[in-house]
């Protein structure tokens, strides 16, 4: 079974029609219900695929995102596979309900709280993967303890960056953490994608990001090929603590290499999401 969030348009549903047309069992994640049900109906049509199911949830709140943990492992005997495609680019500063700066709580505490949720029912699975889409605009990055969440001086393409860089740190904590196990851990670089992401944002920034998407970007289908790989290839099998760009291991920044720093990331991240019940 494949839990992919953000999966109701964009790169995720492309990876959900692909991996459903394998014939594996499919849960879409995403926040509206109309979207999300004309999502699977297309799905089954394209596919022949009538395993195909969805659940809603905001990802930008913890709470929401301990609901939706709740209902997969309640109504799934395993999960054999968790892609984690949900995020978003903000270029104007928000907090969620919860007091958390909206890029960190989407791009980076979903992932990191929806995995640790779901590790019991993906070591239940022979062989589980957990698939993290990061971008190598974590290359752009570095983290600020002091501000972890940018709340202090915000600002969009920054604060995307570092919740990408998070996104890597916490697979190579997290492999280490699974090392001996049947679980895998892996990140990716999707490619600059022609999608509605960064869409969202209103005037000159939203402007830009389609122009560019436009005259540079590569099409949904080219950009879910590495997370469709990362979740499927029986090569994998035994293959952790990895990031992937053009379906092929690749060297992220020396920042998201500081294991020290990961640690810390880690930690941080443990203790907020305990705090936030």
């Amino acid at each position: 079974m494949v839990v992919v969030t953000g999966a109701s348009d964009g790169i995720g549903y492309i990876c959900a029609q692909q991996l459903a047309a394998m014939g594996a069992q499919i849960v879409l994640v995403g926040r509206d219900d109309g979207k999300c049900s004309d999502a699977v109906v297309a799905l089954q049509n394209t596919t022949g695929n009538t395993n195909i199911s969805f659940e809603i949830a905001d990802l930008s709140l913890l709470h929401d995102v301990r609901a939706l943990a709740q209902r997969l492992l309640d109504s799934h005997a395993h999960i054999d596979v968790l892609l984690n495609n949900a995020g978003g680019y903000f270029q104007q500063s928000s907090l969620t309900l919860e007091g958390l700066e909206h890029t960190f709580a989407l791009n980076h505490m979903a992932y990191f709280l929806l995995t640790d949720l779901l590790l019991p029912s993906l070591a239940k699975a022979k062989q589980g993967r957990i698939i993290n889409v990061a971008s190598r605009a974590h290359r752009h990055a570095s983290l600020n303890f002091e501000d972890l969440q940018g709340k202090a001086d915000y600002d969009g393409w920054p604060a995307y960056c570092r919740s990408k860089l998070m996104n890597i740190m916490s697979t190579y904590a997290l492999a280490r953490r699974l090392e001996g196990t049947a679980i895998t851990a892996n990140s990716l670089h999707p490619g600059f994608v022609r999608s509605k992401f960064g869409h969202n944002n209103p005037g000159f920034t939203g402007l830009l990001v389609r122009a560019s998407q436009l005259l540079l970007a590569i099409s949904l289908q080219a950009g879910a090929k590495t997370s469709v790989y990362a979740a499927s290839a029986p090569e994998l099998v035994a293959t952790s603590g990895l990031y992937f760009n053009k379906c092929k291991a690749a060297a992220s920044s020396p920042a998201s290499m500081d294991v020290a720093a990961q640690e810390r990331l880690w930690q941080i991240s443990t203790e907020l999401a305990a705090s936030i019940p």
